[in-house]
């Protein structure tokens, strides 16, 4: 009797056990429902390829401004930093001594008219004495050469008052083009010349070059792909479209051109000089900045989108999480070309088509199934 006892709760036992598997085995299969993840899908489309190189902002025009006469600065029409027009005065030196001169080589001309005009009458009368054989071939030539020599003075009195005048008006300095000007080099009351140091640079804004340099190898692969001549790349329509990245990041809103190759490759670097014009509207560029330089391609080429968000990297590289045809995850790596806005050009590894996890990744692994949406779309749609 005690042992049929024993059995009947033995099975008792047994039962619940079978019960609670049965419970658990139910938990876990619920538990293990496929998760959602939102999908996209590898698609093709026609982008513009471009390429980024390091540039170097270049004014057109830039110089050393320097006194051409010596002499005391006697006022200064600018303020460091102004910009200034072409024409636009400066400074003045000093130009007393050089008026005093001016007006004393006026003089000397004054003085070689007066004796021109003697010596041209003297010439006359002698001629005359000569053709009526009363004066002497001699008292002749005599004249003729004085009347010469004050032609000749008058000539260098003449040269001399322009060298004079030109003194004058270099005591006045003008800007010789558009720009922006530095910081003065001088004060009022400073002693200046041709050998002193500048007065103040001046550097030309609108328009502005910005050169960078093509290694041999993609100067030659672009007149390949696309069978032009360098002068193609300069000449509309097939002149490729030049964009500036500002220091900040930001791009500048207006395209440049190509205005000039360089008729050779520099042998120390193996680059060949590329120089792009921009209209530089709102004084962003500066002569001298270092850039960036995003030049596009000619034609549109067809590239493999996906989005950035679907890429993931570990120390092999970059990679997705690719979901098959039985819905299940597998990782894929993929070599990946540049940046379009939120997405990337797959240049390997990857099929048109092929849809790869951009959410919920973090939920997932290699090898295991899942419930894919496509992204943008809400999970019961």
């Amino acid at each position: 009797m005690e042992r049929f006892l024993i059995q009947i709760h033995l099975c008792k036992f047994l039962t619940a056990i079978s019960i609670a598997c049965m419970a658990t085995s139910s938990a876990f299969a619920q538990d293990s429902t496929a998760p959602k993840v939102s999908v996209a899908a590898a698609f093709t489309k026609e982008v513009t390829d471009e390429q980024i190189f390091i540039g170097r902002g270049e004014a057109i025009d830039k110089l050393d401004v320097i006194a051409r006469v010596s002499g005391f600065i006697d006022k200064i029409f600018i303020n460091d930093g102004d910009l200034v027009k072409k024409g636009e005065q400066l400074f003045q030196v000093e130009a007393d001594a050089y008026e005093a001169t001016l007006e004393a080589r006026n003089a000397d001309l004054a003085q070689a008219n007066a004796n021109l005009d003697l010596t041209t009458v003297e010439l006359k009368r002698k001629t005359e004495l000569y053709r009526r054989q009363v004066g002497t071939q001699e008292d002749r030539d005599i004249a003729f050469a004085n009347n010469q020599n004050a032609i000749a003075q008058v000539a260098m009195a003449k040269a001399a008052i322009k060298m004079a005048q030109l003194d004058v008006d270099y005591t006045q300095i003008y800007a010789p083009f558009d720009g922006r000007i530095g910081k003065s080099a001088v004060s009022v009351g400073q002693l200046v010349g041709p050998t002193s140091a500048p007065l103040i640079n001046l550097v030309s804004i609108t328009p502005i070059y910005v050169e960078f340099s093509l290694t041999e190898q993609q100067f030659v692969g672009i007149l390949e792909t696309h069978d032009i001549s360098p002068n193609d790349l300069i000449n509309a329509p097939k002149a490729p479209k030049v964009f500036v990245i500002l220091p900040n990041g930001d791009e500048l809103d207006e395209a440049g051109k190509v205005v000039f190759i360089d008729n050779r490759i520099d042998p120390t670097t193996g680059t060949i000089m590329v120089r792009a014009q921009f209209a530089n509207n709102r004084n962003l560029i500066l002569d001298g900045s270092f850039l960036n330089i995003r030049v596009q391609s000619i034609e549109p080429t067809k590239a493999l989108i996906i989005p950035q968000a679907s890429v993931q990297r570990d120390q092999r590289g970059s990679f997705v999480l690719v979901v098959g045809k039985q819905q299940t995850v597998e990782q894929r790596y993929i070599t990946l070309g540049r940046q379009i806005e939120t997405a990337v050009i797959v240049e390997n590894g990857l099929q048109e088509g092929e849809t790869v996890i951009v959410d919920g990744l973090q939920r997932v692994r290699p090898g295991v199934a899942v419930d894919p949406v496509l992204a943008g779309k809400a999970a019961g749609d």
